[in-house]
């Protein structure tokens, strides 16, 4: 992510949207259950207040994207049944991560919070990578790359300066830590805007899997 864009751009005008009933398949962890991150999300909104353009991300939805699976037309369910299993089975031997959020970055499309240290998050991303390609053969699609472990706050919908947006957020946030104890499948379906977000399955970290499936 560039730290100090100039520009922000309308993410939702540059990318290709799917149309409802179409959907992607992610590993996301969320953060529903985790006050700390609602609570640091919640001073981002409140400092980005007033600022148009910017389409703040649901607090239900906060999320840590891991992996981008596929899209769900082209994983059959006894694929996404072994995904779960195969999962389950690595995530057992991870345990869960503590992370520190805190540090704002900015993205001509986005302004997330860093979550830092990313090694001590890459066996997550290697289990569910691994589980991935057991499952259906292939490696599935980071979203950055190099992978930069951030929690989304707000999406840019509109091309205008970054420098209002950075002057009213600044470059830090208060400092919290968060435990990462499992993390989810997710079907995302139709456009991204609409938040029509599906979880599937959760994978617990260092948590002896129980055979269990979707």
């Amino acid at each position: 992510m560039s730290p100090l864009p100039k520009f922000m751009a309308d993410r939702w005008g540059r990318r290709e949207m799917l149309p409802a009933g179409q959907g992607r398949i992610y590993w996301h962890v969320l953060f529903r259950d985790h006050p700390e991150v609602r609570a640091i999300a919640s001073e981002a909104h409140r400092r980005l207040a007033g600022i148009e353009g910017l389409d703040l991300v649901p607090r239900e939805w906060l999320h840590l994207t891991t992996l981008v699976v596929g899209l769900a037309d082209e994983i059959t369910d006894e694929q996404l049944t072994t995904l779960v299993a195969e999962a389950r089975k690595l995530l057992a031997d991870v345990q869960p991560i503590t992370v520190t959020l805190g540090r704002v970055l900015y993205h001509p499309e986005a302004i997330a919070v860093e979550a830092r240290p990313a090694e001590a998050l890459a066996p997550m991303l290697d289990a569910v990578r691994a589980a991935t390609r057991t499952a259906t053969g292939r490696d599935g699609v980071l979203g950055t790359d190099p992978w930069t472990p951030h929690v989304t706050v707000a999406y840019s919908s509109a091309a205008q300066p970054a420098e209002p947006v950075i002057a009213a957020l600044g470059r830090h946030l208060p400092d919290c830590k968060v435990t990462i104890d499992h993390i989810s499948l997710v079907l995302q379906d139709g456009p991204e805007y609409l938040w029509n977000w599906h979880p599937c399955a959760e994978a617990p970290l260092g948590t002896p899997a129980d055979g269990n499936g979707l």
